[in-house]
């Protein structure tokens, strides 16, 4: 398991937050079938294992409450390993690649109304009275819905991204770099933070400083989009994450082409960045049942 893991660090250049999740998957898959065969496990009793077997875990884990979407994400961990191993070792993988994910829902992003996400990037600044950490959680927030960056992707940013230009160079979840296009709203935003920040922007140091110079918290920031969606009345879902939602979906009502969008929130797979137009086709099923006759009729 541990060279499995280290295969996808190395090689696949897996982003370590999902290593530790397939990890974590992968060990209570082993423990379940040691528990259910009485024995502990290796090579050739995994290569002995039948689809009965695979269904015995997936009802164990669904008994103990686990949702379909987890399930399916922790079949994927073990169908990798048991791909893995098929490839390295000659281990028949059968049953567990034949095993079937259960199906569910994938759940739709929850974007802000354009209107709402404005309001959010004035409103930010008036969560903090010290005038730097104001101007530092606005920038923040500006390059998530003006970059559609990941918050992770905008705390990790360095002073070496410095002097700021029209584009900015995101390495994202895996390692995986993309060039952004960074507007003038959002390069103004970053360089008023710079302006009145005491601490110095040195080469190697985080851009985004907590209040005693280390790198900020993400959860500051989470806490300052809380005060704010409060301050307006927006939904709970009005987080971070949400302004990248937003950025994407925005973009794609705007005429934005998809394999742009795709390349510009850095998704490996398409079928990711789809899910918009299903926020966008939703949406505008809305306003046909508000608007067209039928709905008076219906009603």
């Amino acid at each position: 398991m541990s060279r499995w893991l280290d295969h996808l660090r190395a090689i696949d250049g897996v982003a370590e937050n999902t290593i530790t999740a397939y990890q974590r998957d992968l060990l209570s898959f082993l423990a379940f079938l040691t528990r259910h065969h009485g024995d502990s496990l290796g090579r050739a009793p995994l290569a002995r294992l039948t689809i009965s077997d695979m269904r015995a875990w997936m009802a164990h884990e669904r008994g103990r409450g686990i949702a379909a979407r987890s399930l399916a994400r922790e079949l994927s961990a073990v169908k990798n390993f048991a791909g893995w191993m098929a490839e390295r070792d000659g281990f028949d993988a059968t049953a567990i690649l034949a095993a079937r994910a259960p199906k569910y829902r994938r759940k739709l992003p929850r974007p802000l109304a354009e209107d709402a996400a404005k309001a959010v990037l004035e409103t930010v600044e008036f969560q903090s009275e010290d005038p730097w950490i104001a101007a530092r959680d606005v920038a923040v927030v500006t390059l998530l819905y003006g970059c559609g960056l990941r918050i992770s992707e905008a705390l990790g940013l360095t002073a070496d991204a410095l002097p700021l230009s029209e584009s900015l160079r995101i390495r994202g979840k895996g390692g995986k770099e993309r060039i952004v296009p960074l507007l003038p709203a959002a390069r103004d935003s970053v360089s008023r933070y710079l302006a009145l920040s005491p601490w110095p922007a040195e080469p190697g140091t985080p851009l985004f400083r907590g209040k005693r110079g280390g790198a900020l918290n993400p959860r500051l920031i989470a806490k300052v989009m809380e005060r704010t969606r409060l301050q307006l009345g927006l939904p709970a879902s009005a987080t971070p994450h949400a302004l990248r939602h937003s950025f994407a979906t925005h973009l794609l009502s705007a005429g934005g082409d998809l394999r742009a969008i795709q390349e510009l929130l850095g998704h490996a797979s398409l079928a990711t960045t789809q899910a918009y137009t299903a926020v966008d086709t939703a949406r505008l099923m809305e306003v046909y049942d508000q608007a067209h006759p039928h709905a008076t009729e219906r009603g």
